[in-house]
């Protein structure tokens, strides 16, 4: 059974034509037309979450390893405004979701409607299409549903279709009495070709610099990344969910200019930046492009480009496989010592900060050193945001992980959901490494039934925001313990009670070892998620980490 209103009917032949099969549904009545038409309909994966912003997040999770649109389905009023944090999310992550909010007719707005808001361009900032339709004029509301499916499809971000129904809400049909409108999809892909000038500048260079951000795993092909980094003129920086591997890659890049001084930038300042990938998370390797400014900063994306260090020349709009093959085929390496006299450096850092860090008593810094050491081989990991992922950047991590972080807008809000979404699609076991304020902020990310038995958490609880003591502006007094760092005495065991997670903690080093020794074991054998909670002195981290930088 489907509804009978034609435009539910609309959206949900659409949906099918362009096979968005994965549709994320909060309870409501307004939008109940369109959960009873994808409900019923078995080509349809129809999922309930009541909480829309966790809702929006897991939606965000099946999209970012789908690489393809995830529609998210809410009532009218202030449910669509939980969507907003994924929206952002999505709008900068370049991750696919179609939102589909029910609404009343334009007539019954701001006439003292319950649920009722202004729901039309709501998102208009952080949106890259945004419709809202009517019940009269069929063909119009075809187009209006494929362009914003066309702009999901292209652009690779959020769209909003905004669909107002008039009771009665619950009346069905046995089938569909309308055809749809025929629309093709135009791709975008264009005939690439470097420019000349680009190409004598790159191969004149003796010091060229590749700064990688997000990407998705085999993004860039092996044989690529080979055939650059034996070009002694390239040295590629890469963060850990760039999930680039190599020998000759320098993936810690604040191990490595750390402790520069200004006659160690200049000499590591690149007469070219080549930039590729999504956010980037160090904030030193930003202060030092912004300073020491290169010649000619160029990135390359099919899409977008951010003038992120405040130089950009030149936006190459191709994926990063087409344009390195046309450099590789067009020019020659360079010598150069630019490469090697970093790499020398970058090992001598590496030792430094391994023999700091086997000194110290336990931390934060011990704890993500033991997970990269102990932490099984294959597994997706999805990382919060604050001190989780800048602490993933200071140690080596294994080639056979995923790495996902939510660096678009790089909020702590829906790492937990994000994560369960993923996990739900993902191949390997997946495990969330995480904080306790983004772990207890998002805590309704456990509220659903598509945890699978092979997810688990590592949650590290120093009782409160620890990266606040490590910024700049802190003291140790009732505001900043209060206002900042929210001190608490929480812990997850009755949350993981509840929801039926196995529940793990560890205070020192060996418990904590033997446990992640144990994971692997826990995601592929155990019936049920676990949480592995991890309590480090709250008082001691910021120190510790200092002291790490000031020994490099």
């Amino acid at each position: 059974m489907i509804s009978n209103i034609p435009l539910a009917q609309a959206i949900v032949q659409y949906f099918n034509k362009h096979q968005i099969d994965h549709i994320v549904i909060s309870p409501g009545s307004r939008n109940a037309p369109l959960t009873i038409s994808f409900a019923n309909d078995n080509y349809f994966k129809c999922f309930s979450i009541a909480d829309e912003r966790s809702a929006a997040f897991f939606g965000l999770g099946l999209a970012q390893q789908l690489r393809r649109p995830v529609a998210l389905l809410c009532t009218s009023g202030s449910a669509l405004l939980n969507y907003y944090p994924a929206i952002a999310e999505a709008f900068y992550s370049q991750i696919p979701l179609i939102v589909v909010s029910a609404d009343r007719p334009s007539g019954k707005i701001d006439i003292g409607d319950g649920q009722t808001i202004r729901q039309d361009q709501v998102f208009a900032n952080h949106i890259l299409c945004s419709e809202t339709l009517n019940d009269e004029d069929g063909e119009h509301n075809d187009r209006q549903i494929h362009h914003a499916i066309e702009a999901c499809l292209l652009k690779r971000g959020p769209v909003h279709i905004n669909v107002p129904f008039e009771e009665p809400l619950y009346n069905t049909t046995a089938h569909s009495n309308r055809n749809p409108y025929i629309f093709e999809v135009f791709s975008q892909d264009e005939p690439f070709e470097v420019d000349i000038n680009f190409l004598e500048t790159w191969q004149q260079a003796s010091k060229k610099l590749i700064l990688v951000g997000d990407l998705f795993p085999h993004a860039l092909d092996e044989e690529i990344l080979n055939q650059l980094l034996q070009d002694e003129s390239i040295i590629i920086l890469s963060e850990k969910s760039s999930n680039l591997h190599h020998a000759k890659l320098i993936d810690q890049i604040d191990v490595l200019i750390t402790p520069f001084t200004d006659e160690d930038f200049r000499a590591f300042q690149p007469e070219v930046l080549l930039t590729f990938g999504g956010m980037i998370v160090s904030k030193r390797i930003k202060a030092f492009l912004r300073k020491y400014k290169p010649a000619r900063h160029v990135h390359v994306d099919s899409l977008r480009a951010y003038d992120t260090f405040f130089c950009l020349s030149q936006h190459y709009k191709t994926m990063p496989n087409v344009f390195f093959n046309q450099i590789l085929k067009k020019t020659q390496t360079t010598p150069s010592t630019y490469q090697s006299t970093f790499l020398t450096i970058f090992q001598k850092r590496k030792q430094l900060a391994k023999a700091f860090v086997e000194k110290q008593i336990f931390s934060d810094l011990t704890v993500f050193d033991t997970v990269f050491k102990y932490l099984p081989e294959n597994l997706q990991i999805q990382v919060g945001n604050s001190s989780p992922i800048r602490y993933f950047q200071l140690f080596e991590t294994k080639k056979s992980w995923d790495i996902f972080c939510n660096r678009g807008t790089s909020g702590i809000d829906g790492s937990t959901s994000t994560a369960v979404g993923a996990a739900f699609i993902a191949k390997k076991p997946t495990v969330l490494i995480t904080g306790d304020i983004s772990f207890f902020y998002d805590n309704n990310g456990l509220w659903n039934n598509y945890i699978k038995s092979n997810f688990g958490i590592i949650l590290i609880n120093n009782r409160g925001g620890g990266i606040f003591r490590i910024l700049p502006g802190h003291q140790d007094n009732y505001v900043f313990n209060e206002f900042f760092e929210t001190q608490h005495e929480l812990n997850a065991s009755h949350l993981a009670a509840m929801h039926g997670f196995d529940y793990l903690e560890a205070s020192n080093q060996e418990i904590f070892k033997n446990h992640l020794k144990s994971i692997y074991s826990h995601v592929t054998e155990r019936k049920k998620p676990f949480i592995l909670e991890i309590f480090t002195p709250t008082l001691e981290n910021d120190k510790i980490l200092k002291q790490f930088f000031k020994n490099l």
